[in-house]
């Protein structure tokens, strides 16, 4: 146990996670951080998502061969094998599902219905449930029984076109599809949880990748739509406004990034252009998007001559917004991060050292939720859960031999 909160908002609200990967299980996360009693289920010998990215390649689970995306991913969950195909798997799911308020699960509705997770199977069997669903491309289209990942919802969006260079398109290398939906279904189940206290009824959440996406790259489709700008990559660069880019220090990298007229009078002072304030190029934000090549090179020009420190205490001075460009260890080793709390020590089985994990990233004043344990071995609390429903020990050690836990 760590020392987060012992409680939370959604404490006595009971969760059956059958997510994998980022969007389902991240959602179930966030209630389990508010203090949700969520159950990870997954399969007798371990779900994929359990190994990406493992500690030691090769090691078994528990000894180090846990992913570093599965330890962030489901702490705070208690964790169960399960076949939920098979009859003795069904009663099982029938069973959680009676007492449970919440399911999750980000799989194709053909294969939710195969399971019987299914909205209406659901509430026939218990009409407060509320279903959670993510899916790559949403419920009703021609593309909804088709599988998709984060970067095929950023290439369909036009983000990945537009992102990089104009000689081809880059996918960003953070997730931010699968989080973004993640958060955004976890927003839609408790919308649902505050619905219920009023009807009585569950209702089914519906979360997709390619809306997430649509609706993060959104105000670039309207300018499409309306404007038909037909936009191509410009790098690091803003379209919109500048200057905005990275650019290189004497030792290393920055990002500038400057919006409005008061900030941009702030930077030709800086640099040395206040002459800029009169031109015609930079009379306002589109323009200065426009011929920010011109601004990005005067913005190297002044970084050059300056170490990474010495570039931004003239920018802090100047109150104009920019950071160093870390790699992912000065990230860890930023002083202010570090101060913050962000990330929070969290050891587990098999790790060489204790796994620097996210906190909750939303604060409550009165009620915050937090880490308060470490992701779940395989199958750790099955036969605390089945114990939990009546099932005998004798019961539980039949449905271990015939491999339905």
């Amino acid at each position: 146990m760590l020392s987060g909160p012992a409680e939370g908002v959604l404490k006595g609200i009971k969760v059956l996670d059958f997510g994998r990967y980022i969007a389902g299980p991240y959602c179930a996360t966030l209630l389990a951080d508010m203090g949700a009693d969520v159950i990870r289920i997954e399969k007798c010998d371990g779900s994929e998502d359990r190994f990406v990215q493992p500690v030691i390649p090769d090691a078994a689970p528990g000894e180090g061969g846990e992913g570093t995306m599965f330890l962030q991913l489901n702490r705070n969950k208690r964790g169960m094998t399960l076949d939920p195909m098979c009859d003795a798997g069904r009663e099982i799911v029938g069973k959680l599902v009676d007492e449970a308020d919440i399911v999750v699960a980000n799989l194709p509705p053909s294969t939710l219905k195969a399971m019987g997770l299914d909205y209406e199977t659901l509430s026939a069997r218990n009409p407060r449930v509320i279903l959670t669903t993510v899916s790559a491309f949403g419920h009703g289209g021609p593309y909804s029984e088709r599988v998709g990942f984060d970067g095929v919802a950023q290439a369909m969006s036009g983000a990945a076109y537009l992102t990089g260079q104009a000689d081809g398109p880059t996918k960003s290398y953070a997730p931010w599809v699968d989080f973004g939906t993640a958060v955004l279904s976890a927003y839609g189940t408790m919308a649902a949880l505050m619905g219920r206290q009023q009807t009585g009824k569950g209702q089914m959440v519906e979360g997709a990748l390619l809306a997430t996406a649509l609706n993060f790259f959104n105000f670039h489709l309207i300018e499409q739509d309306l404007r038909q700008t037909n936009r191509t990559a410009i790098g690091n660069r803003s379209p919109y406004a500048g200057p905005a880019d990275c650019v290189q220090t004497k030792d290393g990298w920055i990002f500038v990034q400057v919006i409005g007229d008061p900030l941009f009078r702030r930077w030709a002072k800086l640099v040395g252009e206040e002459e800029w304030l009169s031109d015609p190029r930079f009379k306002n934000d589109l323009s200065r998007g426009e011929h920010g090549e011109v601004l990005s090179a005067r913005t190297s020009q002044w970084a050059a001559t300056r170490t990474t420190a010495e570039a931004l205490e003239a920018l802090e001075a100047a109150r104009l917004p920019a950071g160093p460009v870390y790699s992912p260890q000065q990230a860890l080793d930023d002083p202010h991060i570090q101060a913050m709390n962000f990330m929070k020590p969290v050891d587990f089985p098999g790790l060489p050292k204790p796994a620097p994990l996210m906190d909750t990233p939303i604060k409550l004043s009165a009620t915050p939720g937090g880490i308060r344990h470490r992701a779940p071995l395989l199958g750790e609390h099955t036969d605390d859960i089945l114990a939990d429903l009546g099932y005998s020990s004798d019961a539980i050690a039949k449905f271990r031999a015939d491999g339905v836990i």
